[in-house]
């Protein structure tokens, strides 16, 4: 239990942040669940333009430190090399 003011201020915060953080994570991983069941049910074109909206939430999520810098970069170079393999496919 926080004893000074600062410290009950500091664990406000943390509990407001923290919200706010999973709401960003949530939207970020929804997004990306959008391009990978695009890419299975291997819709190129959908994949594709739903990609541009991962990959904007993926760089909003590395810039707000809700999630690394490399695990942004790794998923949109994951999700790109898919998208790429369908269209050798395809």
């Amino acid at each position: 239990m926080p004893n000074t003011k600062s410290a009950i201020k500091a664990a406000r915060q943390n509990i407001k942040r923290r919200a706010q953080n999973v709401l960003k994570k949530d939207a970020l991983k929804a997004a990306v669940k959008e391009v990978r069941k695009l890419i299975a049910a291997g819709k190129q074109s959908e994949a594709a333009a739903a990609m541009k909206k991962a990959m904007k939430a993926l760089d909003k999520g590395a810039k707000g430190r809700v999630i690394h810098k490399n695990k942004s970069s790794r998923l949109k170079s994951r999700l790109a090399k898919a998208i790429t393999k369908i269209k050798t496919v395809a």
